[in-house]
């Protein structure tokens, strides 16, 4: 079902502006600096989690400077709506990552339910190590497990609706180019 498209012009005009391009630029480039630092040893497969992890590892790829492998996967809790549901695998793994180390791209961290999944589902599979690069760390207390941390972040977020940069509001606006949070969300 498609949005009302007055409705999705409104939610930008709205919205306020977390971040602007060339500070999630620079945050791009700083965790592609050190995961360069850090992973350059290790031949990893990187998988980008789809659809919001699109943009933030298209971006982040190209900072970093050590071969790899690149792939994606693709399981969601969201379907284009605004809180989610069970997880729900659309596409996974088809790249080999036994005893091999895995990076896990993703546009943001904010409960963890999908990368805590995506994190154990490698590591049965065979992972020697399972690192995450996020591009959003949301602030609050509801994390699916304490411990949960992405390895690498690019910006912390007030607890608020956000989109941009990969991140959707009901399907729209992944492509804004700054992090924007919802008006009164």
């Amino acid at each position: 079902m498609s949005a009302d498209l007055e409705h999705i012009r409104q939610i930008m005009r709205e919205a306020d502006c977390l971040y602007t391009e060339a500070q999630v630029e620079e945050a791009i480039a700083k965790v592609g600096a050190h995961i360069t630092r850090e992973m350059a040893d290790t031949n990893p497969v990187v998988f980008c989690v789809m659809n919001g992890g699109l943009i933030f590892a298209g971006k982040l790829l190209t900072h970093l400077q050590f071969p790899l492998e690149a792939s994606y996967l693709h399981a969601t809790r969201y379907r284009n709506e605004t809180s989610g549901g069970d997880l729900f695998w659309k596409a996974k793994p088809e790249v080999s990552f036994i005893d091999r180390d895995v990076l896990i791209i993703d546009d943001i961290l904010d409960e963890g339910h999908t990368l805590g999944a995506i994190i154990d589902f490698c590591k049965h599979a065979g992972a020697r190590k399972v690192h995450t690069a996020v591009l959003i760390d949301k602030d609050h207390d509801r994390k699916a497990r304490p411990d949960l941390k992405a390895d690498y972040v690019g910006l912390p977020c007030i607890d608020r609706y956000i989109f941009g940069y990969g991140m959707d509001y009901k399907g729209y606006w992944r492509n804004a180019n700054g992090i924007y949070a919802v008006k009164g969300m």
